[in-house]
């Protein structure tokens, strides 16, 4: 079942690149108490999401810190490393909590799971945008077909907080 406006955020471990090296952090550590912009991706380092989904958060950081939003997270079915590396890349600097959910049990508890065989990718996240309060989805936008990233942009989320 996909998660949608009004569902609790399930607690799932997610990890994330530490200066120690990869650190696990629990979904209700990131979500409870806080304001949260989750975007998530297919894959790091493919095309679409390096050259215009992910850049649209780094250009917009700022802006959407500027609405009482605690963090802006972006996961995907990859490894903490690639996720950093990643992140380095597209020089989100401290402006985007790069997550791993290299197993894809998150993705599965939202009902966002997609098998992207057919693009050589296997199974990984739909692309999707959510603003969380205090661990309740209180919006969310999907981009299908997956490859585009239209409503799910920085702009759009923008506009919404």
């Amino acid at each position: 079942m996909s998660i949608k406006v009004g569902d609790k955020i399930p607690n799932v471990d997610l990890s994330y690149m530490s200066e120690s090296g990869p650190e696990t952090i629990s979904t209700g550590d990131i979500f409870n108490g806080k304001k949260v912009v989750l975007v998530a991706v297919p894959g790091a380092f493919t095309p679409t999401c390096s050259m215009s989904h992910l850049p649209s958060f780094v250009e917009h950081a700022a802006e959407i810190k500027a609405k009482d939003v605690d963090t802006i997270a972006c996961v995907s079915i990859n490894d903490a490393f690639v996720m950093s590396s990643w992140g380095k890349d597209q020089s989100v600097g401290d402006d985007i909590m790069m997550l791993a959910d290299s197993a894809g049990k998150f993705t599965e508890a939202i009902g966002q799971a997609v098998d992207l065989g057919r693009l050589g990718l296997g199974v990984r996240s739909q692309r999707y945008a959510m603003i969380v309060e205090d661990g309740v989805v209180t919006s969310f936008d999907l981009d299908e077909p997956v490859e585009v990233a239209e409503q799910t942009k920085a702009d759009k989320i923008l506009a919404k907080l």
